[in-house]
């Protein structure tokens, strides 16, 4: 290895925000957690809500001011209204009649031969 351009790779204390901490390795001398596998929902097998920017107590408050119903809303208002599409014309094969003798008409091979 080249020396020089590797980072320091030193102890580290990891701390929880439940309150467990343990020591590994790192190139950081500290680590904070929110979440470690003492608290973990996936590990402990205990389901626990996971306050993340406060969404559950907004959640929690909406809830209790409704009283677990649900609440119809205005429709929203429309800003810009959009132009409905043209139809687009089918690609339509005409019709060729067919291009060969016809009952009325002699072919040209027909004529030479009743020339001659």
């Amino acid at each position: 290895m080249k020396e020089g351009i590797h980072p320091n790779y030193v102890e580290c204390k990891v701390v929880c925000a439940c309150g467990n901490s343990f020591v590994t390795r790192s190139t950081k001398p500290e680590i904070k957690l929110d979440i470690c596998s003492k608290c973990h929902p996936f590990f402990t097998g205990k389901q626990k809500l996971i306050d993340t920017a406060g969404r559950v107590d907004k959640f929690l408050s909406k809830y209790v001011k409704t009283g677990g119903k649900t609440v119809k809303r205005k429709p929203k208002t429309v800003v810009m209204k959009i132009k409905p599409l043209k139809k687009i014309k089918k690609a339509v094969p005409k019709h060729h009649p067919k291009k060969g003798p016809s009952k009325g008409i002699e072919s040209k091979k027909e004529k030479k031969a009743s020339e001659k």
